[in-house]
């Protein structure tokens, strides 16, 4: 396999495979494809993985695109503008990511759910109580909301962000929450009461934008219906 990511801030990623070669993607993310590859949807790892899947949001099902007879392509997007993210899978680095993030793997890629180890990083972190896990071989793409940031944690090192900016960090990384600060800065700070902190070692990946914080900034700019005054 070999891939290619195109375009700026509404990306893609075009794969390259050869006979025989097949990945799996989040269903309705294909853009297009060679015309002799085969699509087919998939209860990737069986029905209980699937029901996972759905529970994270995700597609029951997945769809498998390969290359029967002829090496060729195809390229997947995401749903919203925002760049896409490699991740190299390998059996001693598991990767977490948020439960809507995943865009494609490569067939040798598992995936599953993990669980928040807090209570309270469930509720107030931002990503909800189940986040999607990924092990395995090989190379999964991650759809992240604006630009990337990525940094790499050393033992004990701290990193606080904005809640639901996180995209995905090693399973080496321990996720939490922390108070944003005093009262007065929780209330009139604009950063809300909680942040999320990740302490290393191990790699994370951010995005600069939150989508439901993009759709709030819309919604007051929004055509607002008529409304017609009924009989008296």
């Amino acid at each position: 396999m070999k891939y290619e990511i195109i375009g700026d801030n509404l990306q893609m990623v075009k794969i390259s495979l050869q006979p025989g070669e097949g990945i799996y993607a989040e269903a309705g993310s294909m853009v297009n494809m060679t015309g002799s590859f085969s699509m087919e949807s998939q209860l990737k790892g069986g029905i209980i993985s699937g029901i996972k899947r759905a529970v994270t949001g995700e597609s029951l099902f997945l769809s498998r695109f390969g290359a029967t007879k002829e090496p060729g392509f195809v390229s997947f997007a995401g749903t919203m503008p925002g760049k896409i993210f490699p991740v190299s899978i390998a059996p001693d680095r598991e990767f977490i990511a948020q439960k809507d993030s995943f865009l494609c793997c490569e067939e040798t890629v598992e995936l599953d759910i993990a669980f928040t180890d807090k209570i309270r990083a469930g509720l107030f972190g931002g990503e909800g109580f189940i986040l999607q896990r990924m092990t395995g071989q090989g190379t999964v793409f991650l759809h992240c909301c604006g630009d990337i940031i990525q940094m790499s944690l050393q033992p004990g090192e701290v990193v606080k962000v904005q809640t639901g900016l996180v995209v995905g960090f090693d399973k080496t990384v321990s996720y939490d929450i922390a108070l944003a600060g005093g009262i007065t800065t929780a209330l009139f700070g604009g950063e809300g009461l909680f942040v999320t902190t990740l302490t290393g070692p191990g790699n994370v990946v951010l995005q600069s934008m939150d989508i439901a914080k993009l759709a709030a900034c819309i919604i007051p700019f929004l055509p607002k219906p008529d409304v017609k005054a009924g009989p008296v």
